[in-house]
C-alpha cells in the first residue's frame, strides 16, 4: 500500500526536522526585509506574512489526524513541532504588531481591543496557545496523564478557529484566501465531530 510505503520512508526522519523547515519562511522574510522587497509598508507586510504562516501551521497540525484516518499516512510524530512553530509565528506576529506597528501605545492598543473584534480573536488565539506550548513535552504528558493532556490540547481547535476568523475579519471583505482557511478549519473540525459522534453511537449500540 502507498500509505505503508510513505510511513516506512518517513520512519527514519526525526520530528525535529520540522523546526529548520518551518524557519525557512522566517529567514526569507528577514532577507526580504533587508533587501527592500516588502513594498511601501514593510511592517504590515511582515505582520501579515507572520500571521499567515502561523495559520498555515495551525491548519497543517489540525490536518494530521484526519489525514491518518483517511489515508493511513501517519505524521503524528511531527505534530508537536508543527504546533510549537505555529506558536512561534503567532508570537512574532503579535510582537510585530505591538512593537513595530502600534509601537506600544497602550491607550491605542486598549481602544483597538474594544473596537476591533479581529484583534480580540487574535489575542484569544494566542492566549489559548500558551498552555499548549508549555505542555508540549513528555514531562507534561506524564504529569497530566494522556487523557488530561489530550483534553487540554483540544484548545488547538479554538486557536485555529480564532486564527481563521481573525484573518477573515482583518481584511474587511470576503476575498477567497481567508475564506478558504476558515472553510478548511471548519471542515477539519467537522470531520472530528462526525467521527467522534459515530464512535459514541457505536459504544452505546
Amino acid at each position: 500500500m502507498l500509505a505503508q510505503r510513505i510511513n516506512t520512508a518517513l520512519r527514519p526522519v526525526p520530528g525535529w526536522v520540522i523546526y529548520p523547515l518551518a524557519l525557512i519562511p522566517l529567514l526569507l522574510l528577514v532577507w526580504q526585509t533587508f533587501s527592500g522587497a516588502l513594498g511601501v509598508d514593510p511592517v504590515k507586510a511582515i505582520e501579515h506574512r507572520l500571521g499567515e504562516v502561523a495559520l498555515q501551521l495551525l491548519v497543517a497540525g489540525l490536518a494530521i489526524t484526519p489525514l491518518r484516518w483517511a489515508t493511513g499516512v501517519s505524521l503524528i510524530r511531527y505534530r508537536r513541532a508543527v504546533g510549537l512553530m505555529a506558536f512561534l509565528y503567532v508570537g512574532l506576529h503579535l510582537a510585530t504588531w505591538l512593537l513595530l506597528d502600534i509601537q506600544l501605545r497602550w491607550a491605542e492598543i486598549g481602544a483597538d481591543l474594544l473596537k476591533r473584534p479581529y484583534i480580540m480573536l487574535g489575542m484569544l488565539g494566542f492566549a489559548v496557545m500558551i498552555p499548549l506550548a508549555l505542555t508540549s513535552n513528555n514531562a507534561s504528558i506524564r504529569r497530566l496523564g494522556p487523557a488530561g493532556w489530550a483534553r487540554l490540547h483540544k484548545l488547538t481547535y479554538v486557536a485555529a478557529l480564532a486564527g481563521a476568523l481573525h484573518f477573515l475579519l482583518l481584511v474587511k471583505a470576503w476575498p477567497l484566501e481567508p475564506m478558504l482557511y476558515l472553510g478548511g478549519v471548519i471542515a477539519l473540525l467537522a470531520v472530528r465531530a462526525i467521527r467522534n459522534g459515530r464512535r459514541a453511537v457505536a459504544r452505546t449500540a
